[in-house]
């Protein structure tokens, strides 16, 4: 008979990964409750406590989803079509809309009240387009489902290959309304999406949900689960979700060490797992770029903070004389015209070449609000792929490297291996920079092209870097119509087809 976990003791030792302990708090024992649930991360030891309450919310989501997929199967093409006119429709809507900006305004308010960041969580003007934007780009998509990829014929019968939906898709992003929009995408493959969004953007998603979405679901004749959020403030609602075995897929999108741990907790679950963490993107510079275009690609790589944003920048040492300049100027550039300083972190090879102007203390902006520090930073060489989640004032790492192969090595092993860039007038120098980086988005200019809607004309659900790997099959961009297994149909034409071994 099945024993169930009722209480934890302070001090309890708890295995993990096969030969490691870990060890109960004296805070985790007083709050587990009889009826909560105990994951045990294999690979960190991480003890992550659901309590009986969020775990009944997350199941019961995830339910509806589970019970939309099976049903999506009849829903035709056209409901589904529908479906993405009326939710754009809804979001155009300015009587609706407002009632949806009020609850944005005051998640924003609250998140300014704790300190937090708000460049995402904003439902601007430009935001609001760009779900619209993105919703019509689905309308307008023709669907995938039920096509024949492969057709394989025997003597007698045949074999299809065809794509179908791949289930309920688990999401867990951070506070930002528009990605809320791109995540039903899924639909579109025949899928169904439960989500969780940050905590401090649920006021509008929950308005998103009643004067948008949950309209244009019922109106379409979609089941009302189709599109399914957790509604739950807590962190451990995603937990729940991502160690429910009815998700067909995981997809977590925010902080890498959040994401890393989310992933652990779907894929020690047999849950298939989509991780869109750490970003930041590299710029190298050497002798054949040229000076102009190299300040123009640090400059239009830096005009707000994302994961496409150039992070770390490497020059070549014969290039450092010229470059470095157009490197600080830039960068000053790109915090003028937030009406910022900007904030550099440097390696012990690039201090020769910074000018002492830089080397003052100046006023940084942060979430926390506006703190005075010291402009430029020694950093050790490992620290140089740390993502800098800057708030307003540009924040990056500049690297003096003894020549591009070196600076390739260092993005190698350093960097998340997401978004590259090299600036060179030497085609042989690209393609053997090219060759060389191991990173899924690679161009020759600025780094904010990498974008699912802006590059691919697909609203995108996350790009995945390649920090834990490769991906098999797909390429760096998960979109709604890129989620889909394959069902095989076998169609026998005469009788008496038997096999003989």
């Amino acid at each position: 008979m099945d024993k169930k976990l009722e209480s934890l003791t302070a001090g309890m030792r708890i295995p993990y990964g096969g030969n490691n302990v870990a060890i109960v708090s004296e805070e985790l024992a007083a709050e587990f409750e009889s009826g909560d649930r105990l994951i045990v991360v294999q690979t960190t030891g991480d003890l992550l406590h659901i309590p009986a309450g969020v775990w009944d919310i997350s199941y019961e989501t995830v339910e509806r989803a589970h019970h939309a997929f099976l049903e999506m199967g009849s829903v035709d093409d056209d409901s589904i079509t529908k479906f993405f006119k009326l939710f754009a429709d809804y979001l155009s809507d300015e009587e609706r809309f407002s009632a949806i900006k009020a609850s944005n305004d005051e998640d924003v308010r609250i998140a300014k009240s704790k300190g937090r960041s708000t460049t995402r969580l904003i439902l601007s003007k430009k935001m609001r387009a760009d779900m619209v934007a993105g919703l019509r780009l689905w309308e307008n998509t023709p669907s995938q489902r039920g096509s024949a990829i492969e057709e394989i014929s025997h003597d007698g019968w045949k074999v299809k290959l065809i794509t179908a939906g791949l289930g309920a898709v688990g999401f867990i992003f951070e506070g930002r309304p528009n990605v809320f929009a791109d995540a039903t995408g899924v639909l579109r493959s025949g899928n169904t999406v439960v989500f969780r969004i940050g905590s401090d953007a649920l006021l509008t998603a929950n308005a998103i949900v009643e004067h948008a979405l949950n309209p244009a679901l019922e109106e379409s004749g979609l089941p009302l689960g189709s599109v399914s959020l957790i509604n739950s403030a807590e962190r451990s609602a995603g937990y729940a979700m991502f160690s429910d075995q009815r998700i067909a897929l995981a997809v977590a999108r925010g902080s890498g060490p959040a994401v890393a741990q989310l992933g652990s907790v779907a894929k020690q679950s047999g849950i298939p797992v989509s991780l869109h963490g750490t970003g930041g993107a590299w710029i190298v510079g050497s002798s054949n770029s040229d000076p102009e275009m190299f300040r123009s690609v640090i400059y239009h790589s830096l005009d707000r903070k994302v994961c496409n944003t150039l992070n770390t920048c490497c020059i070549t040492k014969e290039a450092a004389t010229d470059l470095v300049p157009e490197f600080l100027t830039a960068l000053s550039e790109a915090a003028e015209a937030r009406g910022a300083t900007a904030k550099l972190h440097i390696t012990e090879s690039a201090d020769p070449f910074i000018p002492d102007r830089w080397r003052g203390t100046v006023a940084i902006e942060r979430a926390e609000g506006e703190v005075v520090e010291p402009q430029t930073e020694e950093i050790e060489i490992e620290e140089i792929g740390f993502e800098w989640e800057w708030e307003n004032s540009p924040e990056v790492t500049l690297v003096i490297v003894e020549s591009v192969s070196e600076a390739i090595a260092l993005c190698n092993s350093y960097s998340p291996q997401f978004v590259a860039s090299m600036v060179t007038e030497d085609d042989a120098e690209f393609e053997a920079f090219f060759d060389g980086i191991n990173a899924p988005f690679v161009g020759n200019g600025f780094t904010r092209w990498v974008d699912g809607q802006y590059a691919l004309n697909r609203p995108e659900l996350g790009l995945s870097n390649w920090q834990y790997g490769r991906l098999f099959g797909r390429g760096g961009v998960l979109s709604g119509d890129s989620i889909f297994t394959i069902r095989t149909l076998a169609s026998q034409e005469t009788s008496g087809i038997t096999r003989r071994s």
